[in-house]
C-alpha cells in the first residue's frame, strides 16, 4: 500500500493523487508535494545591501547620495533613517527622512544600523 501525504489543511489521512497532485475528499483541498514543502510564500524578505535582513522599526542608513526627483538637493551619504515600514513594489522601503519629509527608497541602498 502506498502512504500518500496528510491534508495541509485539514490533516485527513484519506488523500489520494490525482496527476501530478494530491486530493483531500473530506475539504476538497488539492495541492503537489512541491508545494506543501516550500516555504510561505506570502511573506516576501527584504534585505539591505550586505544582506541583513530588514523588518519594521529598523533603523538603516543611506549607503550612497541619492538625488530626490523634483528637488535640488539629494539625501546624503550616511543619513539615519528611524522606524521604517516594508512595503511591496520596486521601493520597499517607506519612511519619513528630516528635511525631506515622507520617502521610498529601495533596499539596496540602505545598510540596517
Amino acid at each position: 500500500m502506498v502512504d500518500f501525504p496528510k491534508c495541509p489543511q485539514c490533516n485527513s489521512i484519506y488523500t489520494y493523487a490525482d496527476g501530478s497532485g494530491f486530493v483531500c475528499p473530506e475539504c476538497g483541498h488539492e495541492w503537489t508535494l512541491a508545494s506543501s514543502t516550500e516555504p510561505n510564500e506570502d511573506h516576501k524578505t527584504v534585505k539591505d545591501a550586505y544582506g541583513n535582513v530588514l523588518n519594521d522599526g529598523d533603523t538603516v542608513t543611506i549607503i550612497k547620495d541619492l538625488k530626490v526627483k523634483g528637488s535640488s538637493s539629494s539625501i546624503k551619504i550616511g543619513t539615519k533613517v528611524r522606524n521604517i515600514r516594508l512595503i511591496d513594489g520596486d521601493h520597499d522601503i517607506d519612511c519619513k527622512i528630516d528635511g525631506f519629509g515622507a520617502m521610498q527608497l529601495k533596499s539596496e541602498f540602505v545598510k540596517k544600523v
